[in-house]
C-alpha cells in the first residue's frame, strides 16, 4: 500500500504548495497547473506498460525499481530551480509511479484468492487512495509553511526519501517475487501514441489559455483526436493479427463498463480539481495560511474514511443507490459553497461544507472500481483495471487542465468569482456522474461475448 499512498500523496500535496512553488520557481499559472498535470500524464501514460513489466519481468523487481526511481526523481523535484525543471522531473516522477502502482494491484490479485479476502484488500486500497489525497492536502500546508535550511515546498519533494528508503528496505527483505512470465511483450508502438495523444491534449489545454488560445494549440487539440482515433484503429489491428496490444478494444464492446468509464472520467475530474481549487481559493481568497489551509481537510478526510467504511458494507445490499446517495450529498456540498462561501466566512462552515463533501466523497471513489469492473468477466479483470486506472489518472489531469483553467481565467475578475466559476463547472461533472449512474442497471452482467472469446 505505500506506492498507492505515495504516488497519491504526491498528487494532492502539490495543491496547497502552489502559490509557494510559482513564486520559488518563478512560474507562471499555466506552469504551476503543468506541475500537476505533467505528473498525472506520465502516470496515465504507462500504467498499463507497467503492469505489464510486472508480468514479465516480475511484480516485486518492478514495484522495487518503480519505487527507487520514484524516490530519486521526488529528490530532483525539490532541487529544481526552474519550471521546466520541476515540469520534466514530475513528468518522471509520474513515470515511476505508473511502474509500482500496477504491481499493488497484481499482488492483491496473488495473494488474497479467496472473493471475500480480495474485496477487503480492493477496500483498502480504495480507502488508502482516497485517504492519500486528503492526506497530502494537510501534509502540503504543513510541509510548505516549514522553513528549515531550505525552503518550505522543497520538503514536500524530499519528505519521499525516509519513506522510499524504508519501503525499499522491506520491500527487498520480506516481499517474495511472483513467477515472471517471459512470454509477454510489450507494445511500444502503443505506448508511444497513447503518449502523444495525452500530451497534445494536456499541454494545449494549460498553456493554451494563458497564451490567448493560439493557432498551435487549437491544433494540438484536434491532433489529440486524430491520434486517438489511430490509436484505437492500432489496437484492433493488432488483436486481430493475434499480436499483443496494449488495451484489449474487446472490454469497450461491453456497455456498462463504458457507462461506469465515463463516470469515472467525471468524477476524478472534479475531485482532483476540487482539491486543487479549494485549496487556492483559502489561501489566495480568504487569506488562509498554507498551514491553517492543510488543518481544514483534516475533517473531511476522517469523514471520508467513516464513509467509505460505511459504502463497504452496505453496497451488497444496496448497490449504486450507496453512490447515488454520495452524489447527492456532493452536489448539496458545492451548492452551499456557492451559495454561502464570501470572504470573512466563518472558518467553522467552510470546513463543515467541506466536511460534507468528504463524506459524500467516501460514498462514491473507493466504490467506483466494484460499479465499473462487475460487468468484465473474471479473465479480463486485470486489463480492464489498466483501463480503468488509466482512465482516472487522465481524467484528473483533465480536471487540473480544464476545471483548473476555468478557475485561473476567472481569477482576474477576482478570487471569489473564480472559486463559484469552478465550483459551476464542477458541479455539471457531479450532474453527469449522477446521470452515468442512473443508466447503469442494478444487476450484474457478464460480459458473455468477450468471455466466449
Amino acid at each position: 500500500m505505500s506506492a498507492p499512498l505515495l504516488s497519491v500523496i504526491d498528487v494532492f500535496i502539490i495543491n496547497i504548495a502552489i502559490p509557494a512553488i510559482k513564486k520559488g520557481v518563478h512560474a507562471t499559472d499555466a506552469e504551476v497547473q503543468l506541475v500537476i498535470a505533467g505528473y498525472l500524464l506520465g502516470y496515465a501514460a504507462f500504467l498499463i506498460t507497467g503492469g505489464r513489466a510486472g508480468d514479465q519481468f516480475g511484480r516485486k523487481k518492478v514495484f522495487f525499481w518503480g519505487m527507487l526511481f520514484f524516490t530519486l526523481a521526488s529528490c530532483l523535484c525539490g532541487l529544481s530551480v526552474t519550471p521546466v525543471q520541476l515540469n520534466v522531473t514530475r513528468f518522471l516522477q509520474g513515470m515511476s509511479a505508473s511502474l509500482m502502482v500496477p504491481q499493488t494491484i497484481a499482488f492483491i490479485q496473488v495473494l488474497f484468492t479467496e472473493k471475500e479476502e480480495r474485496a477487503k484488500a480492493i477496500g483498502l486500497f480504495g480507502i488508502t487512495v482516497g485517504f492519500a489525497a486528503v492526506i497530502g492536502q494537510v501534509l502540503g500546508g504543513y510541509l510548505s509553511d516549514t522553513h528549515w535550511a531550505i525552503e518550505g515546498w522543497r520538503l514536500i519533494f524530499f519528505i519521499n526519501l525516509p519513506i522510499g528508503i524504508v519501503t525499499l528496505w522491506a520491500t527487498s527483505r520480506y516481499v517474495t517475487e511472483t513467477k515472471a512470465n517471459q512470454g509477454s511483450k510489450f507494445d511500444y508502438a502503443g505506448v508511444l501514441i497513447l503518449t502523444l495523444t495525452l500530451f497534445c491534449l494536456i499541454y494545449p489545454l494549460t498553456q493554451g489559455r494563458e497564451a490567448g488560445w493560439p493557432l498551435w494549440s487549437i491544433a494540438l487539440i484536434i491532433l489529440s483526436f486524430v491520434l486517438f482515433a489511430y490509436f484505437i484503429y492500432d489496437q484492433k489491428r493488432k488483436l486481430a493479427d493475434n499480436k499483443n496490444p496494449l488495451i484489449d478494444v474487446r472490454l469497450f464492446e461491453i456497455k456498462d463498463f463504458n457507462i461506469g468509464l465515463v463516470a469515472v472520467l467525471f468524477h476524478f475530474m472534479l475531485h482532483t480539481s476540487y482539491l486543487l481549487l479549494s485549496a487556492v481559493y483559502l489561501q489566495n481568497g480568504l487569506k488562509v495560511s498554507a498551514l491553517h489551509c492543510g488543518l481544514y481537510f483534516i475533517l473531511p478526510g476522517i469523514l471520508f474514511i467513516l464513509s467509505s467504511i460505511i459504502a463497504s458494507k452496505l453496497i451488497v445490499s444496496f448497490g449504486k443507490r450507496i453512490l447515488q446517495a454520495g452524489i447527492v450529498l456532493l452536489a448539496i456540498a458545492f451548492f452551499l459553497q456557492i451559495e454561502l462561501l464570501k470572504p470573512g466566512v466563518n472558518a467553522w462552515l467552510m470546513i463543515s461544507l467541506m466536511g460534507l463533501w468528504g463524506f459524500g466523497n467516501g460514498l462514491v471513489l473507493p466504490s467506483l472500481l466494484n460499479i465499473v469492473l462487475k460487468s468484465v468477466p473474471p479473465g479480463h479483470a486485470g486489463a480492464a483495471a489498466g483501463i480503468y486506472s488509466t482512465f482516472q489518472q487522465t481524467a484528473s489531469a483533465l480536471g487540473v487542465s480544464i476545471i483548473g483553467g476555468i478557475f485561473f481565467y476567472y481569477s482576474k475578475q477576482g478570487w471569489q468569482s473564480a472559486y463559484q466559476a469552478g465550483l459551476i463547472a464542477i458541479l455539471v461533472c457531479v450532474f453527469l456522474v449522477g446521470v452515468m449512474l442512473y443508466l447503469l442497471p442494478d444487476g450484474k452482467t457478464t460480459g458473455e461475448a468477450i468471455a466466449a472469446e
